[in-house]
């Protein structure tokens, strides 16, 4: 089934495009450069990845005139949609990075990480998301499941039903968000090798293909 998941990576200028599409080529899923109305609808799945800051990315997701489709996508056809990285920040109502709303599609913001000395940022490395729901996404993943973390800002859902995976780096953060169809992941699970294959797997499970 796998292969015959239409999935459409959104190509917005501001995503670490190239290792996506290399590990769902890996878990047997054929994928493509979402750059056009017909590209989004057409879809059965939609990832939004994201590098750089958050003001860049919602003004270039925004400028890329793709968000009337995305969102038609996702509330009107009820495609699923995996944020990573940025991507999952930007469906917040904001971060402290900037000063431009996020989409606002739930409700959480990303905060500046603020440590003492003993603790690095950004946040870097290997550390263990723990899933906190038991949904299709978080299938086959368990307490120990550790992923690659990039990131300066951690994402608090103001409501704990959107909390999805948690993680410690001497706080506790949201490293996963999700509500209804739409999901987010604060690690890179392209390059999170079996864990990341594993969430990839069960995303593509969400596909009507």
């Amino acid at each position: 089934m796998n292969s015959l998941c239409k999935v459409a990576i959104i190509d917005y200028g501001a995503g670490n495009i190239g290792s996506v599409q290399n590990m769902l080529k890996r878990v047997g899923a054929e994928s493509r450069l979402a750059k056009s109305s017909s590209d989004i609808l057409s879809a059965n799945l939609l990832i939004l990845p994201g590098v750089g800051s958050f003001d860049h990315g919602i003004t270039k997701l925004r400028e890329s005139k793709l968000l009337p489709y995305i969102e038609e996508a996702v509330f009107e056809k009820k495609v699923p949609i995996l944020g990573i990285c940025l991507g999952m920040q930007l469906l917040t109502k904001g971060s402290d990075e900037g000063s431009i709303p996020g989409l606002g599609w739930i409700d959480a913001h990303a905060y500046k990480i603020e440590r003492d000395d003993s603790y690095r940022v950004p946040h870097m490395g290997w550390n263990i998301a723990k899933p906190i729901v038991d949904i299709e996404l978080t299938k086959g993943l368990h307490d120990a499941a550790r992923f690659y973390f990039v990131h300066s800002y951690e994402v608090h859902c103001n409501n704990a039903e959107n909390i999805l995976f948690e993680t410690n780096y001497g706080n506790t953060f949201s490293s996963g968000i999700y509500k209804d169809n739409i999901f987010g992941v604060q690690f890179h699970p392209e390059k999170s090798h079996k864990f990341g294959m594993q969430l990839l797997e069960n995303f593509l499970g969400y596909s009507h293909a």
